[in-house]
């Protein structure tokens, strides 16, 4: 008997930091939505990042619908709109980060197919200490506001 309990007392000393670990990286998306676009086009992707843990950073995306995924920030300087790319994006602990029309966002590159209105597709953030998480974006007409 007190063998099972030593046995079971080092099991939870070891598991409870790794627990502690992953739930200091919680980080889910909420409100993935797309645009129509054409294949062989560009597409993009709008959404919010909730991260209910540490602070992280998002460090890389994917989507089986385009051979690139890239994020972008779109930007006015001196009257001008511009887009420029964006290698990592901080999103600090406790907070929401949204991706939207005139600001952050994905840049779908080389569409594989079309995206149509109504249709969904998988997006992967990869997160620097989250790691991969998934989300389904749905395809929305031109012109509806944004979820």
């Amino acid at each position: 008997m007190r063998t099972m309990f030593r046995r079971a007392l080092r099991c939870a000393v070891i598991l409870v930091p790794v627990l502690a670990h992953a739930q200091q990286h919680d980080v889910k998306i909420e409100e993935a939505w797309s645009r129509p676009a054409i294949q062989g086009g560009t597409g993009v992707v709008y959404l919010t990042i909730i991260d209910t843990g540490a602070p992280d950073r998002l460090v890389a995306l994917s989507a089986p619908v385009a051979a690139k995924a890239d994020l972008h920030e779109s930007f006015t300087e001196q009257g001008i709109a511009k887009m420029r790319g964006v290698a990592t994006l901080p999103v600090a602990a406790g907070s929401k980060v949204t991706l939207s029309p005139g600001g952050y966002h994905i840049m779908l590159m080389d569409l594989k197919q079309p995206l149509r209105e109504g249709d969904s597709f998988p997006v992967t953030l990869n997160f620097e200490h989250a790691g991969l998480v998934t989300a389904t974006v749905t395809v929305r007409r031109v012109g509806r506001a944004a979820p």
